[in-house]
């Protein structure tokens, strides 16, 4: 079970179900707090553990795996603020106290778990009675507390007012080097097109330049090669493998791979 409430861009969740993850790929910086339970981010090197009273920064188009689950007899509760673009170029173009020193460094594009401030505990601990579905906040309110988040990072690091007010548009990366290092996660065209810095015309486009397959049909493609291998060198379970490959379904997984190889995965 889980429930999500959006309220202008904060986000209460409550997940009372330990058993899985959830890959979070958010277009926007971040910002997540535990208010019970606890949360392990992973990122494919390395482990964050995240405890109850904690919150992490959470890089714009950063992708990371997310489980949360209960701790010390407590459900998993959090309540996350997504900075989007537009509200970013408002607070820019408010005040100056957003902006930096010319020569100020950006930061290193991870996850970062921040220290527990005093405008960070305040922060959160004010955002508490709206776990209650029944309390509904008001729009204008929930847009201090995203400044309230704001100002809270740029008085933990001056290195955040270049990271979060950079406005250009990101650079296009090699298409098929993403796609080898994603091919396991869901991704839709448009995601592709923009985690790769295209338009989705674009990215159709130059696609078409380095593949004779559709996106889809290169993405099943390369699972298929993924999970043979996983079995056939590491003598994998077919129930471990489709999952880990990015196949949701085990019937579809099998009924691709003998299209693809001619032989059931239990040939194997």
């Amino acid at each position: 079970m889980k429930m999500i409430f959006n309220y202008n861009n904060i986000f209460f969740s409550f997940f009372y179900d330990d058993t899985s993850g959830c890959i979070h790929r958010s277009r926007e910086f971040a910002m997540n707090y535990v208010y019970s339970g606890e949360m392990l981010l992973d990122n494919g090197k390395e482990q964050i553990h995240v405890s109850k009273g904690e919150c992490v920064f959470i890089p714009r188009d950063h992708h990371i795996t997310m489980y949360k689950r209960t701790a010390n007899g407590e459900k998993y509760c959090g309540i996350f603020l997504m900075f989007t673009r537009n509200f970013l170029k408002e607070m820019y173009t408010k005040s100056e106290q957003y902006k930096a020193p010319a020569n100020t460094p950006k930061l290193d594009l991870g996850v970062i778990k921040l220290p527990k401030t005093a405008e960070i505990t305040s922060l959160f601990a004010s955002m508490t009675p709206y776990f209650d579905p029944d309390v509904k906040p008001q729009d204008d309110l929930m847009q201090l507390k995203l400044q309230e988040g704001l100002l809270a990072l740029l008085h933990i690091d001056k290195r955040f007012a270049p990271t979060l007010f950079d406005f250009n548009e990101p650079w296009k990366i090699d298409i098929l080097d993403f796609m080898n290092k994603n091919y396991m996660y869901e991704f839709t065209m448009e995601e592709l097109a923009h985690y790769t810095g295209r338009s989705l015309a674009t990215f159709k486009r130059d696609f078409k330049k380095v593949s004779n397959l559709t996106p889809e049909k290169w993405l099943i493609r390369k699972r298929l090669e993924a999970a043979y291998d996983l079995m056939k060198e590491g003598r994998r379970k077919i129930a471990d493998v489709y999952t880990e490959v990015g196949f949701k379904n085990q019937s579809h997984f099998s009924s691709a791979f003998k299209k693809m190889y001619g032989v059931s995965p239990t040939a194997l």
